[in-house]
Formats: structure tokens, sequence, C-alpha cells
């Protein structure tokens, strides 16, 4: 398993995606996006084509349904990357259960606010994989040595003078972020191109201890 580690207060781990699981969720997406329901009742963005892979239970609110797309593979490979998360951060005595999986396809202007996640509980693991990037974000309007335009942005938990606490990844196809659900994070929108920005999110519930994961070794 290829992952590098970002430590911002918090653990965020960059996983890079094997092919056969990268071809495999694109593929289904393209091949059955017409039919998958969307998820945009439950999101926060800014974003019109936001669709289901997966979702464990149908939520209190029936505005999602119990509903999977998703082979064993692709299933047995997202926990198998949770658990890696938790046991690299020294988690330990945990239940996990995958709770939902979907599409953020976002075309120009389109936009994901700063927000964070939550599953069945508010303890947790999300993730963003990059599945399909434009070749052109646009025009900058200003300050073009530092572009902007259709990035991903995490905030971490951490403060004070010299605190690395924030993160703006150059991202590349099959790249792979998973990160606590309350870890803040944001997608700029981008412009000037009729491309799209395809990117997958899932969500996976930890239950976990707080007393017996307190920092000790």
């Amino acid at each position: 398993m290829i992952y590098q580690p970002i430590h911002l207060g918090q653990s965020i781990i960059k996983y890079q995606v094997p092919l056969d699981i990268f071809n495999t969720i694109n593929k289904l997406y393209e091949n059955n996006v017409d039919v998958l329901p969307f998820a945009n009742k439950k999101l926060i963005g800014k974003i019109k084509n936001e669709r289901t892979l997966y979702v464990y239970e149908k939520d209190k609110d029936n505005q999602i349904q119990k509903f999977n797309i998703l082979p064993v593979k692709i299933l047995s490979y997202f926990r198998n990357v949770f658990r890696h998360y938790l046991i690299y951060n020294k988690i330990k005595d945990f239940n996990m259960q995958l709770n939902g999986v979907w599409i953020n396809e976002m075309k120009k202007h389109e936009y994901n606010p700063t927000h964070i996640h939550r599953g069945t509980l508010f303890t947790g693991l999300s993730s963003v994989m990059i599945l399909k990037l434009p070749l052109t974000y646009g025009e900058e309007y200003s300050n073009v040595k530092i572009p902007q335009n259709g990035r991903l942005q995490f905030f971490g938990a951490a403060n004070g003078q010299f605190a690395k606490i924030d993160y703006q990844p150059s991202l590349q196809l099959r790249d792979f972020y998973v990160f606590p659900y309350d870890m803040r994070h944001c997608v700029y929108p981008f412009n000037g191109t009729n491309e799209i920005r395809r990117t997958l999110a899932a969500n996976c519930d930890v239950d976990m201890d707080p007393i017996l994961n307190r920092g000790l070794k």
C-alpha cells in the first residue's frame, strides 16, 4: 500500500489508488450515472451532479434509501484503507462501518464550501478520491503565482505561530485523501472550461472508546 502522511494537528493520509480499482469506479459511474440516486439532499456542495454509489442504511428522514452499486472488491478496498489509517494513528479497539460513498462531478463555477462530514456517528473518517481532472482550471484573475481555481483545501485542528494548519495538495489522478470527519475542507470553483472535475467521497463511522484512545502507547 503506497501512502504519505500529512500532519495538521490531525492526520491526513494520501494513498495511491490501484489502477484496477480506479478504472472500475470510473466505468461503474459512467455506465450507470443516469440511474444513480442523487445525493444532493444530504450534502452541502453547490454541485448539480452528486450521485450515490453506496448507502449502508436509509436515513431517519427517508431522504436517501439503502443502496449499493459497488462490488465486494471495491468495498473491501475502502475498508482496508480506513483500517490502515486508524492503525497508523495508533487507534485501538475500534469498530468500523462504511457509511456512504458518492461522486461529486463539478463543472465550471460549481464549488464545495468549507464543511465537515458525519455519518450515523459523529466520529469517523471521510475521504476524497481523484477520478478525473480538467486540463485547465481557467484564468486566475489575480496573483497567478498562487493558483486557487479548483483547489482542494484542508484546515487542520492546530493553532499558534508557525503551526502548519492548512494544506492545498497539487492533485493527481488516483490520489485518495483520508481524514477525520471533523476536519474542515473545501473545494474552490474553476472557470473557462467545459471539462469535468470528478471526485469520490466515502464516509466510514468509527466507534471507539475515547478513554482507551487518549494518546497512550
